[in-house]
């Protein structure tokens, strides 16, 4: 069985694929000079938190510039400020407005919309909000590029399967097909964050110990106090608890647990990885060393959402 020309083929079109991931990359969008401030939407969208995280994220701030008030874990409307809200902002006002059905308020946790909702609705206008703002960019220009590469898989998988036949070669180029040419599709031109943006998704929140973040846990004041000034003995413990917050300073990888009960939640260091494995809402089990507030093992995790 002579597999060199189906080899070449796959060699060429993983070329081809390079190439176009290359060039897509030269220019990236730049902020404009006067560095308007990041929408905590955009930049919690930018971190990879998940579109509840996000649509929070936008209440939150609709609150703080008078839209809506919220009051411990209840939401109620307000007469709408003398400004125009964004448009993923008029997305959420108008959900939040199906949603309380005339009342005068209702628990956050109702006002949230389905998941296919966020996705397909809310979370795009998120994204053409960070590219308006120089944070994040299409990778192509249009759909010809992922089109073009998805139709080009058919020269390789039919070099392979001539060749081959239905023997694993060739069941294998099927499998390899299939998927690269559904992610690119699915994909469509894709969404990739710029310098300006990578830099805001490592840099964390400006304020960490006072942004607030709803996760069912019972944490609603946003006071977070370090693991160093909990008691202790010497060792380790265990601790556990609801992630209701992350963020990194001076390349230090953090999450704050809450306990359920207690008034405040408490922050860890953690690794890299770890930091973006979890999310807020999950509920974690961990081995830490408290004198120093790191976290040595994950012991248990599960997702809120």
């Amino acid at each position: 069985m002579d597999l060199v020309w189906p080899a070449a083929a796959w060699a060429l079109w993983v070329a081809t694929l390079a190439a176009a991931f290359k060039a897509s990359s030269r220019h990236e969008a730049r902020r404009q000079a006067h560095e308007e401030p990041v929408p905590a939407p955009v930049a919690e969208l930018l971190r990879g938190m998940r579109a509840q995280e996000v649509f929070h994220a936008a209440l939150v701030e609709l609150a703080g510039r008078g839209w809506v008030t919220i009051e411990g874990d209840r939401l109620s409307g307000n007469p709408p400020p003398d400004e125009q809200p964004r448009p993923y902002e008029r997305w959420v006002l108008d959900r939040v407005r199906a949603r309380l059905a005339g009342a005068p308020a209702a628990p956050v946790t109702a006002l949230m919309p389905e998941a296919s909702d966020l996705d397909g609705g809310f979370l795009p206008l998120v994204r053409r909000c960070a590219i308006e703002l120089g944070l994040a960019r299409r990778r192509w220009p249009s759909m010809v590029v992922p089109v073009l590469l998805a139709a080009a898989l058919v020269v390789p998988w039919y070099a392979t399967v001539a060749a081959a036949g239905l023997s694993w070669p060739g069941m294998i180029a099927t499998m390899v097909c299939l998927v690269a040419g559904i992610g690119l599709l699915m994909g469509g031109r894709g969404f990739v964050p710029t310098a300006g943006g990578r830099e805001v998704a490592e840099s964390g929140p400006a304020s960490p110990g006072q942004e607030w973040i709803f996760t069912g846990s019972g944490w609603r004041d946003g006071e977070i106090q370090p693991a160093e000034a909990l008691p202790h003995g010497s060792g380790r413990q265990e601790v556990t608890g609801h992630v209701v917050k992350r963020w990194v300073e001076s390349d230090r990888h953090f999450i704050a647990l809450h306990d359920g009960s207690s008034r405040k939640a408490t922050a860890f260091q953690v690794e890299e990885g770890l930091y973006h494995d979890v999310l807020p809402g999950d509920a974690v089990k961990l081995l830490v060393r408290p004198r120093n507030g790191t976290v040595v093992r994950v012991l248990a995790h599960d997702r809120h959402w």
